[in-house]
């Protein structure tokens, strides 16, 4: 067919593949013709005619995709005539219609000019980065030859994996030798600009500005010169000069991105980009765009606004790099005065102008793009520059801090607060490895500090700053599950408690008094409290009064939280230097939680319900939260006074208690009454008062809990008590010798603790399954939930306490753990039920294992293995879904902590363990797709190795001493051999944390010596190398390269000459898609180095140059001799 025809029939394809109406089928069709044209030899020639002679753009981008394909997949096959050719008619064509071009169109057609340059630049296209650098010195042709700069940097320096290691290489150095040539052709033309219009902007309009030489500047910048530059009023560029500078920047972020930091990024080139980045910070453009009214002026204010964020993104590529060569570091000074002369700028509070709406005008995008540049400098520059002299830190934080309480949003605030927080933690660690200096770096800072301290607490409350709180959503939970507002008050609090760390005494004094106002008049409701018929009703009904005691209680619960996060910074060694300031603030607390609790506030009525009632139940949850946060400060305290003046303590736990006990009860809010069982749990667990058991307030708890007839609390709850009181019994009390313990008096007490927590459960029968059962199974399932859930708690949180604990505990316990052993065989299918009693079991392995003895212990392994039958395991695994596969993974970590057992006891059970492992579990999750249970099974066969190390490798000191190097005798080689090879195949798998979780396993055995055993040497280690080797080819696990390289090298360094002389040369004549002579050049590129880094470069290089051959020799048209 004529080019002509062919054109034509090509045009209504694509208007017909794009059409709405067109099918899916009639879709593929069409793509199926354009590929299989694509493929033609010739198909080039013609696309060349479409690009010339058509006007639609679907054809255009079809002819240049067709275009790609050649020359990035098929060009080593394309005759050299051909390649001429393309080489001169493409630029010729982008010449002729650069103009007209759609931009995408334009932008594509230069791409592809860029991958021939990628091909055959400077060999076979010596005047490819020529051609681009006379594009940008011709006037006319300056935006195409700066878009042609850009894109080739992006796929020139940086190339995608099409290329082997060598041209890589090459071509980066090429560049590398043109960037000085580069960089200043740009900064002529961002200067000719600039210079141009300033012309015109000689005499400047009498400017607000001009009296903002004031000390602050004179002492950032000491050269009168550049203030003066920087003080020049910004130029008004037209359309075209915009558009070429905004290309220009382009360029120059990219190239920053890659080019080392050296004196080709020269002072003319750092001032100029400074002054674009004004353009980012002047109001006085944008208004006048808006004064003028056109919509051309307008659009005119974006782009000004669009240059300042292209030049802030070019500083803060130079500013992200940590390596500073000592030339440059004066050029980053420079850099710093003249961002901070911005700063001071945008942030210079004119009495016509508020700070606050200064930033609102700026564009977001600069905004964002400033904040990055604050938090590099804080974060990479800071600690290099604070040792200038010149350089006025403190002036730079009183600048941050305007900056930073002015932001117009919520996200740029949270910004802005990370910076802080860096700063914070620079100074924290400064002053830790600088201890002499402490007072002196404090004092430098002290009033900033201050500063930052109050301005954050007044941002986290409603009486300063309610417009912006009520915009924040407490309803939504992000990622993180917690609410916007949450958020916003724990990123403050967290810089609150930064402060707190470096200066305690000026952070405590800041925010008590500010608690104490908000506690007063909380403590003050109890005056409008009248009783109605129904109740109690607090008589507060004004709107304006509502409003403000709603505002009041918030801000009481922030504080509060504020105050708790503190209690970190009065225990340990200053606990008696800051005990007065402690004692002050528990008090408080005490009396605030007991206050709440015995006027019952939370069951109070109010005029406003939907909004006092969640105020009020917050505040006393919060009181209860910030006191058990001093729980530690309280076992300090104890410990301090014991056998002393021992009154106050004791009147504090027990006013405490008098404050928890009504809460705990099922007509109290769920929230509150959590708050109170975890402030019980920590009087139980961290304080341990010996008097504890004896507080009427405590037995009133136990008789509660243990009476049958008394309504459940909610589980969560439930758990918490009875963890209190079981620990209350059982952990040790602090400060008392083994004899005064009264062990046997707490047994007899944990004992019917548990025997009344118990009782339902250890009524069941296996029969309770059975059809003619006489409780229906829902409600025995309720129970075994319900028990199960308390007693494991019970049993985790003494796992890791003294000996005498874990006797008590488990001797009251041992009934229940015969039952649930007796009642499993009955519910092995309901998995549910198997899921809640293997957790069971397995808290007791992990804790109890010791007291249960090895022959019950032995029992129970023995009656799981006889239940999980090949059977039970794939129906669980199989046709039970999630909750199968949970019980499965529950069984494999009872059976990690079977194998991990010191000493001879378990040993017998390893043939039957290991059996189950490769004969049952494996083969039913080998087949199926899912990572389920895999993770579990290879954990529990590597515990199996690492721990039973003897079981296959019998060391004799005797034959290591008789042979130099033991070469142990081996045991078991079967299941050895089994279990490597199942590691060895799941390399293949495309579970990428299953993938790495073995890596490392494989990689921890090295310590065993694995890879130096014989039968891995002989039998294994290439078989291992062979698949990592063949993982990175096919880039399967592409962000492992750097631990499969590592691993690689282990196990080559075992037998390096092995390696070199048989593996490689195999492993390559075993490689398809590449020929002898390119099998010969990646052996000769295989350097024989011994070192890690240098080797694994040679596996990576290999491994590119590979897949860049074999991308090669697929492109080759067939049929092709290759010499």
């Amino acid at each position: 067919a004529s080019e002509e025809a062919s054109l034509r029939a090509l045009e209504s394809l694509m208007t017909e593949f794009f059409h709405d109406c067109t099918t899916n089928e009639r879709k593929r069709e069409i793509e199926e013709l354009l590929n299989n044209f694509a493929q033609q030899i010739g198909a080039w020639r013609f696309c060349l005619y479409f690009l010339s002679s058509t006007r639609n753009d679907y054809v255009m981008m079809y002819s240049l995709t067709v275009f790609e394909n050649l020359i990035n997949k098929m060009w080593l096959g394309v005759p050299s005539q051909d390649k001429m050719e393309i080489r001169s008619c493409l630029p010729k064509l982008l010449l002729a219609h650069h103009k007209t071009l759609p931009y995408f169109i334009r932008n594509k057609l230069c791409k592809v000019i860029v991958d021939i340059g990628r091909q055959d630049w400077p060999m076979f296209y010596h005047d490819f980065f020529t051609n681009i650098l006379q594009l940008i010195q011709s006037p006319v042709t300056t935006p195409l030859g700066l878009i042609m700069l850009k894109t080739t940097s992006e796929e020139l320096a940086c190339p995608r994996e099409d290329l082997s290691v060598a041209r890589k290489e090459e071509l980066r150095k090429l560049l590398l030798d043109q960037v000085q040539t580069v960089l200043g052709l740009l900064t002529g033309i961002l200067e000719t600009v600039w210079d141009k219009h300033s012309v015109t902007a000689a005499t400047p309009p009498p400017s607000p500005t001009s009296g903002e030489s004031g000390d602050l500047l004179s002492n950032l910048l000491q050269s009168p010169s550049s203030a003066k530059l920087l003080n020049q009023p910004i130029p008004i560029l037209d359309v075209e000069s915009e558009y070429i500078c905004s290309l220009a920047l382009e360029c120059l972020a990219h190239l920053f991105s890659w080019i080392p930091l050296s004196a080709s990024i020269t002072p003319s080139l750092l001032t100029t980009i400074f002054h674009f980045a004004r353009f980012g910070c002047d109001i006085r453009a944008r208004k006048m765009a808006s004064v003028n009214g056109s919509s051309q002026n307008c659009v005119l204010g974006q782009e000004r606004g669009r240059l300042g964020v292209l030049a802030m993104s070019c500083i803060n590529e130079l500013m992200s790099k940590n390596c500073v060569p000592m030339e440059f570091e004066e050029y980053l000074l420079r850099m710093f005065q003249q961002t901070f002369y911005l700063l001071q700028k945008i942030t210079k509070d004119n009495n016509a102008h508020t700070v606050k709406s200064r930033l609102e005008e700026l564009d977001e995008s600069y905004i964002e793009k400033f904040t990055d540049f604050l938090r590099l400098f804080v974060s990479v520059h800071l600690r290099r520059i604070e040792s200038y002299s010149q350089f006025p830190v403190v002036e730079f934080l009183t600048l941050l801090f305007k900056y930073t309480f002015h932001q117009p949003t919520h996200e740029g605030y949270f910004s802005c607060l990370d910076i802080w927080t860096l700063f914070l933690d620079y100074l924290t660690s400064k002053i830790k490895s600088r201890l002499g200096d402490k007072e002196a770096v404090l004092n430098r800072y002290e009033d900033a500090l201050v500063l930052l301290l109050t301005e954050v607490l007044n941002r986290i409350q409603f009486r300063y700053n309610q417009a912006q709180l009520e915009e924040l959503d407490d309803e939504t939970l992000d990622d993180d599950q917690q609410t916007e507002w949450q958020r916003y008050l724990r990123q403050s609090l967290e810089v609150v408690a930064k402060v707190m760390e470096l200066l305690p005494t000026h952070a405590f004094s800041t925010l008590f008094p500010v608690l104490q106002d908000n506690l007063e008049v909380y403590l003050g409701l109890q005056q409008f409290i009248v009783t109605s018929g129904s109740g109690h009703r607090l008589n507060i009904t004004a709107e304006n009064d509502c409003r403000r005691l709603h505002c009041s209680l918030r801000d009481l619960s922030s504080l509060l939280q504020a105050v708790g996060r503190l209690a970190e910074y009065f225990i340990g060694d200053v606990f008696a230097a800051r005990f007065s300031d402690a004692l002050t603030v528990v008090e408080r607390l005490v009396k605030v939680t007991l206050y709440g609790s015995q006027i019952k506030l939370y069951n109070i009525e109010t005029a406003v319900p939907s909004v006092l009632k969640p105020d009020l139940i917050d505040v006393h949850a919060q009181s209860l939260a910030a006191l058990q946060a001093y729980s530690h400060w309280l076992a300090q305290y104890y410990s301090e006074v014991h056998r002393q003046n021992t009154q106050q303590f004791v009147s504090l736990v027990s006013t405490t208690m008098d404050a928890i006990t009504p809460l705990i009860s099922t007509k109290v809010q769920d929230k509150l009454l959590l708050s109170a069982c975890h402030l019980l749990v920590s009087l139980a667990t961290t304080v341990r008062p010996v008097f504890l058991i004896s507080i009427p307030a405590v037995q009133k708890v136990f008789n509660r809990i243990t009476d049958a007839s008394a309504q459940r609390l909610v589980d969560k709850a439930q758990v918490l008590v009875c963890r209190a009181l079981s620990n209350i019994l059982l952990l040790p009390w602090p400060n008392l010798p083994e004899n005064e313990q009264q062990w046997p008096m707490r047994s007899i007490n944990h004992a019917s603790l548990i025997s009344a927590l118990s009782r339902d459960y250890r009524n069941l029968k296996p029969s309770a399954v059975a059809p003619h059962r006489k409780v229906p199974l829902d409600d025995t399932k309720v129970i075994i939930h319900q028990t199960l859930s308390v007693l494991e708690d019970i049993v985790e949180n003494i796992s890791g306490e003294s000996t005498k604990s874990r006797q008590i505990c488990y001797q009251s316990l041992q009934e229940s753990v015969q039952v649930s052993l007796a009642l499993f065989p009955a519910f092995i299918h309901q998995s549910d039920v198997t899921d809640e009693m293997l957790s069971f079991f397995l808290t007791l392995f992990r804790g109890l294992r010791v007291q249960m003895g090895v022959p019950f212990t032995e029992q129970i392994i023995q009656t799981f293995l006889n239940m999980f039958t090949r059977e039970q395991l794939a129906e669980s695994i199989l046709h039970e879904g999630s909750t199968g596969c949970r019980v499965v993974e529950k069984f494999l970590k009872i059976l990690q902590v079977v194998v991990q057992e010191p000493g001879q006891v378990f040993k017998p059970f390893l043939p039957s363990i290991i059996s189950l492992c490769m004969e049952q579990v494996y083969p039913i999750i080998a087949e199926r797709p899912s990572p389920d249970v895999k993770a579990e099974l290879f954990e529990l066969l590597f515990r199996m190795l690492h721990h039973n190390w003897r079981y296959f490798f019998k060391s004799t000191v005797l034959a290591s001493v008789q042979r130099g190097i033991a070469e142990e005798q081996m045991e078991n080689e079967p299941q050895f051999s089994a279990i490597m090879q199942t590691f060895g195949l799941t390399f293949h798998l495309p579970h990428f944390h299953i993938f790495l979780q073995n890596l490392f396993y494989l990689e921890t055995l090295t310590k065993q010596k694995l890879y130096l055993k014989k039968i891995f040497r002989t039998t294994m280690l290439f078989q291992f190398v062979n698949v990592l080797l063949q993982v990175l080819v096919h880039k399967s696990h592409d962000l492992l390269q750097e631990e499969i390289g590592i691993a690689i090298y282990n196990m080559a360094s075992v037998d390096f000459d092995g390696f070199f002389a048989a593996f490689l040369p195999e492993f390559l004549t075993s490689c398809d898609g590449v020929d002898a002579n390119q099998k010969n050049v990646l052996g000769r590129n295989f350097k024989m180095d011994r070192d890690l880094p240098s080797f694994t470069q040679n596996v990576h290089r290999l491994v590119n140059d590979l897949r860049y051959y074999r991308l090669c020799n697929d492109s080759l048209p067939p049929g092709t001799v290759k010499l």
